[in-house]
């Protein structure tokens, strides 16, 4: 049943070798005077990505008349009616980017995310969206909305466009997480196959999101996880009722490169808790058209990312052992990093439009993520929690009660009051820790546990220098602040001519030209000229951490370190 309201979109994926979309929406108008806007952004992915540069043909139709459009901005169009007739706007877009934001079209599939590919009406925003796909003959398509014979329906445009298309020569699989029935959809295998119990492992992650939050999930039987294997390429994008995830082969076949893919699965499942329905209120509603800042993406993000590395413990599917390896690589990517005495944490949360997504070589020295801090935040509220009894995960619970389950978003001091609740200390510190540098008590908090930093050395002797190979040589790509290269003045772009008397030209042979702790003599090339300096590179350098048991921690220690592997 449709009603004079409903906002229709068609999209054309007949012609797949075009790597094309063909575009149609049709509505009935209220007023004369009509805009639209196509979102400059997709939720989950904090950067302006304008899909605008990939639109063409754009027309606008009323009783098979075109009506002339104005474009008012980059991603925003008008036109005035003659009259309130239903009318048709007809546009194309190319899709070529093969990404969990973007849009993909070739023979084999498509893969679209719907915030890049529908425009939001203005005045339409909260009525109904009707889907058709034009599919070439063989294909099935795979949307997580409700369907009315061939169309899938939307109860507004945020629900359109939070579910993405998939189409192709498909099966998917069903696989169920606390009486809910999913659907798991494969598109590209590994060369030697997918494991055996896939399925079943991808169960029983999802299956520890759902413990972890004490409930079933809340998309219901609706929910749609797509993993796409390629040669190349890593990352997820949650919405509410389905995730699309990236996962490169080659990875894949390293020793814990499937024990990667579960906390990538884990991650993005955990996000339909939070993120998507328990939301930083600056993103209730979201604004499609204008970048937003929060300073709560560290909770978002953080807190999800300190879960995900324990939800295959929790599954049964990994090891307490393994489990400290990977908080491991998070603190030391925190402790190891230059960014973090330089940016806080909630700076990093409200700079993301402009940072995290958009960062260079020289960024990375005057940055952190807010992923990696966020996860060592949460490890640290954690741990200081369990002393008290409870734990961070009861206090994300009570934050989903409160706000996630009922709609509302939260700020900081709602933040602080669920902490406050169990600790008063808690709730004060942490703008402390948020919003100065550096003020993080990881190592202090591992002792509470009973557990050690073990400094990893690097076998050879640092330069600061990241370098890549060239047509023309061996570039340099990024010189850490305070390095080694640093204090020989050199800089991204430079070119590497010859080190210690020997012409270089690979970074393979860097490798063996440069180690050893001796001063080096470099000839390098900047803007045509050739300049020589020397590196004297610094010896017994850390390279990481891991986390180990203390053999002579005490007995409380022991307790507190056993009741903390519980998570939940």
């Amino acid at each position: 049943m449709t009603d004079h309201k409903d906002v229709f979109l068609r999209i054309d994926l007949l012609d797949p070798a075009s790597q094309t979309l063909k575009i149609e929406l049709s509505w009935i108008p209220e007023v004369h005077m009509q805009r639209w806007t196509l979102p400059i952004w997709t939720p989950g992915s904090y950067t302006v990505r304008d899909p605008s540069q990939h639109l063409h043909s754009l027309a606008f139709y009323q009783q098979d008349q075109q009506v002339e459009t104005r474009r008012l901005s980059p991603s925003r169009w008008s036109a005035k009616l003659p009259c309130l007739d239903r009318v048709r706007l007809v546009y194309q877009l190319e899709a070529k980017q093969l990404t969990v934001r973007t849009s993909f079209l070739d023979p084999e599939f498509a893969s679209l995310c719907l915030s890049a590919v529908c425009m939001l009406v203005d005045g339409k925003r909260w009525e109904r969206h009707v889907l058709e796909l034009l599919l070439p003959q063989g294909w099935r398509g795979f949307v997580p909305l409700p369907q009315d014979d061939a169309f899938y329906i939307s109860q507004d445009f945020d629900q359109l466009v939070d579910s993405p298309v998939h189409a192709g020569a498909f099966e998917d699989r069903p696989f169920i997480v606390d009486g809910c029935h999913h659907s798991l959809l494969l598109i590209g295998s590994p060369p030697t196959g997918w494991p055996d119990t896939l399925v079943e492992d991808i169960e029983a992650v999802c299956g520890a999101a759902a413990s972890l939050m004490g409930e079933s999930p809340p998309s219901g039987d609706r929910y749609q996880l797509v993993i796409q294997m390629l040669d190349s390429g890593y990352g997820g994008l949650e919405h509410n009722d389905g995730a699309v995830l990236q996962f490169a082969w080659p990875a894949l076949a390293e020793p814990n490169g499937y024990h990667q893919l579960l906390q990538l699965v884990g991650h993005e499942y955990l996000h339909q808790w939070n993120v998507r329905r328990l939301r930083p209120r600056e993103y209730i509603p979201y604004d499609h058209g204008v970048a937003v800042v929060s300073d709560s993406l560290w909770f978002a993000e953080g807190i999800t990312s300190y879960f995900d590395l324990a939800l295959p413990l929790l599954a049964g599917r990994s090891t307490r052992k393994t489990f400290l390896r990977d908080l491991g690589k998070d603190l030391s990517h925190v402790l190891l990093s230059p960014g973090v005495q330089v940016q806080s944490l909630a700076d990093s949360s409200r700079e993301a439009w402009v940072r995290l997504y958009k960062c260079t070589a020289a960024g990375a020295d005057s940055q952190i993520s807010y992923y990696k801090l966020g996860a060592a935040l949460a490890f640290c509220l954690d741990v200081r929690l369990r002393a008290l009894g409870v734990s961070l995960a009861q206090v994300v619970r009570d934050l989903w009660q409160s706000f996630g389950q009922v709609g509302r978003g939260y700020g900081r001091c709602d933040i602080q009051n669920a902490l406050a609740v169990y600790s008063q200390e808690l709730a004060d510190q942490l703008p402390c820790w948020l919003d100065q540098k550096g003020t993080l008590p990881i190592k202090e908090c591992l002792d509470q546990l009973g557990l050690i930093l073990h400094p990893v050395l690097a076998s050879t002797a640092w330069t600061g220098l990241t370098l890549a190979d060239h047509p023309k040589g061996v570039r340099v790509t990024r010189v850490r602040f305070e390095s080694p290269a640093h204090h020989a003045n050199l800089v991204a772009g430079d070119e590497i001519v010859a080190v210690r008397g020997h012409r270089l030209y690979s970074v393979d042979q860097w490798t063996l030209l440069q180690s050893g702790a001796e001063p080096m003599a470099i000839i390098y090339a900047r803007r045509g000229r050739l300049e020589e300096t020397q590196v004297i590179p610094a010896p017994n350098r850390t390279q990481e951490y891991t986390v180990e048991w203390n053999p002579h921690a005490p007995h409380e220690a022991r307790v507190l370190r056993d009741r903390w592997f519980e998570i939940h």
